[in-house]
C-alpha cells in the first residue's frame, strides 16, 4: 500500500505511459490517491444496486440453485440483507439455497429465509468514508432541528456496528457549537448521554442517547459562543503577545506592589450590583471588540439583555483608572 508521498514516484512512469495503474477501493480516491495521479486517471463511481438489479440478479442466479426458489417475503429479506451489494446478495442466496436442499424445501418463504441465513452488517466502514458520511448527516440532523431525521442517522449508525464514542463526541461538540449559551443544559445531557452508555453499554445504553439526540435537535440553536472563539483566536494569532496590565496582575509580594501590580483593580463584590462599571479587561491600546453577540434565542436572551444593561452601566460610569 502505497502513501502519497510514495505515490509521487510512480508519477514519472504514468505520464511516460509505460505504467497504467487500474485499481479500486472503497476509500474516496481524492482522500487516498495522489492528486497529481488523481488528476491523470479516471474515476468511476460504483454505486449500490437498486431492488431492481437485485431482482435481475435473481433471475440470473435461478438455474444455479438447484430447483429452488424464493416467494416474495424471502427475495425482499435477502435484498435488505444484501444492503445493495451484489456479492453479498448471491452468498446470502445460496446459505438460503443450501438450507432449503437439506430440508427437502423447493420454495423459500419469508420466515426459512430469516432462520437460515446470518447476514454481515449493513454497508458501513468504520474508518471510510460511509462512517463519516452518516455522522456528518446525524449533525446536521441536529443542528436541522429534525428529531426523526437525527433518530434515523443515529439507527443507521448503531445498526452499522459503529463506534459510539464517535457519535457521543459528536453530540458534545453539537451541544456546544450549535446550541450554546440557547440551552445550556445541553452540553450537560450530551455528556450525561455519553456517561450513561458507557456505564449500560447496548441495548439499553441506546436509549440515553436517543434521549439526548431529540433533545438537542429539539433545543433553540445558537453559534453565537462558537463564532466568538473563532474570532478571538484568529485576534490572538494575529495581534502578538500583549502585556498584561497592570492592575490585572496578581501581586503576592512587596516588590510587585511596588511595581504598581494589581494598583487601580476593583473587586466585582464589592461594587453596586457586583459589577465594576467601566473596569477594562483588555491590554491597554485594545478597543472591546464585542465577540460575543448573544441571539434573541432561548436562554442567550437573557444574557444579551445583561450584556446591554452592563454595557450601559460602563458608559455611564467616569474613566477607568486603569483606562
Amino acid at each position: 500500500r502505497f502513501n502519497k508521498a510514495q505515490q509521487d514516484a510512480l508519477l514519472p512512469h504514468v505520464e511516460s505511459g509505460l505504467l497504467t495503474l487500474v485499481g479500486g477501493t472503497t476509500e474516496h480516491p481524492g482522500l487516498a490517491v495522489n492528486s497529481a495521479l488523481l488528476s491523470r486517471a479516471q474515476v468511476y463511481t460504483l454505486e449500490p444496486l437498486s431492488g431492481d438489479e437485485l431482482n435481475q440478479l435473481y433471475e440470473r442466479a435461478l438455474p444455479h440453485l438447484q430447483g429452488v426458489t424464493l416467494d416474495a417475503d424471502a427475495l425482499d429479506l435477502l435484498k435488505g440483507f444484501a444492503d445493495g451489494d451484489g456479492r453479498r446478495f448471491l452468498n446470502l442466496l445460496e446459505q438460503v439455497t443450501n438450507a432449503a436442499s437439506g430440508s427437502g424445501k423447493a420454495v423459500v418463504d419469508g420466515e426459512f429465509a430469516r432462520l437460515s441465513t446470518s447476514p454481515s452488517l449493513r454497508r458501513f466502514d468504520k474508518g471510510g468514508d460511509e462512517f463519516y458520511w452518516q455522522l456528518s448527516a446525524f449533525h446536521k440532523s441536529l443542528r436541522g432541528s429534525d428529531p426523526d431525521a437525527a433518530l434515523y442517522w443515529l439507527a443507521r449508525i448503531l445498526d452499522g456496528s459503529g463506534d459510539v464514542s464517535q457519535v457521543t463526541r459528536r453530540m458534545i461538540v453539537m451541544a456546544s457549537e450549535d446550541i450554546g449559551n440557547a440551552d445550556p443544559q445541553a452540553l450537560q445531557l450530551a455528556l450525561n448521554a455519553a456517561l450513561a452508555y458507557e456505564r449500560l453499554g447496548s441495548p439499553e445504553g441506546e436509549i440515553p442517547l436517543a434521549h439526548a439526540a431529540t433533545y438537542l435537535a429539539a433545543a433553540p440553536k445558537s453559534n453565537a459562543a462558537y463564532d466568538a472563539w473563532n474570532q478571538a483566536k484568529a485576534f490572538v494569532k494575529d495581534s502578538g503577545s500583549q502585556p498584561v496590565p497592570l492592575h490585572l496582575r496578581n501581586a503576592p509580594t512587596k516588590l510587585m506592589k511596588q511595581m504598581g501590580y494589581h494598583k487601580g483593580y476593583r473587586y466585582d463584590h464589592d461594587e453596586p450590583d457586583g459589577y465594576a462599571a467601566g473596569q477594562t479587561y483588555f491590554p491597554d491600546g485594545v478597543p472591546h471588540p464585542g465577540w460575543y453577540r448573544p441571539t434573541d434565542r432561548g436562554v442567550e436572551r437573557r444574557l444579551g439583555e445583561r450584556l446591554a444593561w452592563l454595557r450601559s452601566l460602563d458608559d455611564a460610569a467616569p474613566p477607568s483608572a486603569d483606562a
